[in-house]
């Protein structure tokens, strides 16, 4: 699209603005996908022997502006040519395309009458910088700033999150990981400072207000170091067109950055999770309320998923995300069926990846399954998946440190894991966790411990973090401090014996599980 307008041009600090630049960029938003839009000014001053249709869209109300502009279409004559230029001008066009139409007009105008030329964001620009040879452009989509109350924060998460995991299918585009993101949720740093921090060149901001049966986002893609705005929209849709807004809204971001896309890659981003507004609500409340690990908070996250599969018996999603709160039942304790539980989680898990093989959260989620089945070659190979569906899949390098852990292949764990921090700077507890790990299987007991107490700050919950560390503090000659912890995990998790962890526990190497098992013993844990 192009929109041209005659106005005030400011430039300065590397940022060009002004009435005609925003002018230009509102009434490039009435033209249609390849034509050009002007003002009546422009109307004015067009040479009448320009081989050009002007179809009259009226007065137009613009955003900014108190008085109404009249706006025209242009489009070309059927069967007209541009007059041959006069000597000096500089080009030459022959019998015009509707494809040639935008290119020739916009040169036309811009060269004959010296006007603001705005192509999409309706700012003079250049394209992005190109990032340099093998080198992806990194981009951060920041948490949607919630408008409809607080009980509403999933709701704007989830549709962040979303954009978050169709960018990062795009194997020209480094993304952000959400735990780091969203850590700039109402921020008071400037667009410079959270580029900065996140090591992200552009990102992607925006708010959601939800009303009844209505709903409002707006989203803009800006460029972090300059602070310009590259593109911006606002989208006011019934709940059930939200599906649509989002992939409106992915488009636009890789258009913008002129990201290359492949056939594969562009039939992940034209498939849709669930059409079902009532499943997709209920699976966003469900992946908050899983978050908490607790015995009560994973039961009615199960609860809400399963509602979600009932609304929609295609959302494979759903099956995914229930089969892994299965599995964390049983690792946790929580199962009073460990058996039935586990057969269980196998078979939604592998529903889902029926539903959408091509979904590396559902992929993510099998190889979870597999993992805690001590099936881990059918781990790997779903994980691996996983990572080349999304490229920018944090939270799959992470799983795969997990398992190669598990096989006591610490040193390749560390390379995953920091694969997984360089795009979740501001990494979660489990990212620390598995780095622990990886140095107590080495044998690097102070910094396993260093590594699982940072982990443990960030959260108190999860059992496995205290394991290793009363594990690392006993080979550290700390018997106090494990004994401590011991008495933690009595508190939280009463069902723990070193009888039960060797049920549950799935590390194949048998030197460190029996190492942690004995040191576990030697801090007082119940045989």
């Amino acid at each position: 699209r192009v929109g041209i307008a005659m106005g005030e041009v400011v430039i300065a600090d590397n940022t060009v603005t002004g009435a005609g630049v925003v002018l230009a960029q509102r009434i490039e938003q009435l033209a249609n996908p390849g034509d050009v839009s002007i003002t009546s000014a422009i109307h004015e001053a067009l040479p009448r022997r320009m081989p050009f249709d002007l179809e009259n869209l009226g007065d137009q109300a613009l955003k900014g502006f108190d008085e109404p502009v009249r706006v025209f279409r242009v489009g070309l004559k059927t069967g007209e040519e541009i007059p041959e230029p006069q000597a000096g001008a500089g080009f030459a066009v022959s019998r015009l395309s509707r494809t040639t139409l935008f290119a020739a007009s916009g040169i036309l105008l811009a060269i004959a009458l010296g006007m603001v030329f705005a192509l999409k964001t309706g700012a003079l620009r250049e394209k992005p910088d190109s990032p340099e040879s093998g080198e992806k452009p990194v981009i951060a989509v920041l948490p949607f700033e919630n408008m409809s109350g607080a009980s509403q924060d999933y709701f704007s998460d989830g549709i962040s999150e979303d954009i978050i995991t169709d960018l990062s299918q795009l194997s020209g585009l480094a993304v952000i990981a959400r735990n780091s993101s969203f850590k700039f949720r109402n921020p008071t740093e400037t667009v410079a400072e959270i580029s900065s921090k996140l090591g992200a060149k552009y990102l992607v901001q925006g708010s959601v207000r939800r009303d009844g049966k209505q709903i409002r986002i707006s989203a803009q893609l800006v460029d972090g170091t300059s602070g310009h705005e590259l593109w911006a929209n606002r989208y006011d849709r019934e709940l059930t067109g939200m599906f649509e807004v989002q992939d409106e809204i992915t488009a636009k971001i890789v258009s913008e950055l002129s990201i290359k896309i492949s056939g594969d890659e562009r039939r992940q981003l034209d498939y849709t999770a669930t059409r079902n507004f009532d499943a997709y609500d209920l699976f966003l409340q469900a992946q908050i309320t899983g978050a908490s690990f607790t015995r009560e908070a994973i039961s009615e996250a199960i609860n809400l998923y399963q509602r979600a599969i009932e609304l929609d018996p295609g959302f494979a999603r759903a099956y995914g995300a229930q089969a892994v709160l299965l599995t964390r039942q049983i690792f946790s304790g929580f199962s009073d069926k460990p058996a039935q539980t586990r057969a269980r989680a196998l078979d939604l898990a592998l529903k889902g990846v029926t539903i959408n093989p091509n979904s590396p959260q559902v992929q993510w989620a099998l190889g979870y399954v597999y993992l805690y089945r001590d099936e881990f070659d059918n781990a790997i190979a779903a994980l691996e998946l996983a990572v080349t569906l999304s490229p920018s899949y944090a939270d799959g390098y992470a799983m795969l440190a997990l398992i190669r852990n598990n096989l006591g292949q610490s040193e390749q764990a560390i390379r995953l894991i920091e694969k997984g921090m360089e795009l979740n700077p501001f990494y979660s507890w489990d990212y620390l966790y598995n780095l622990g790990r990886a140095h107590y299987g080495l044998e690097n007991y102070q910094q396993a411990a260093d590594y699982l107490e940072q982990a443990l700050q960030r959260n108190a919950a999860p059992r496995g973090t205290r394991l290793f560390l009363v594990a690392s503090y006993v080979e550290l000659g700390r018997q106090d401090d494990a004994e401590w912890e011991i008495i933690q995990l009595e508190t939280s998790y009463p069902e723990t014996t070193v009888s039960q962890l060797r049920q549950v526990l799935v590390i194949r190497d048998e030197e460190l599980l029996q190492r942690l098992l004995g040191d576990l013993l030697a801090a007082g844990m119940a045989e």
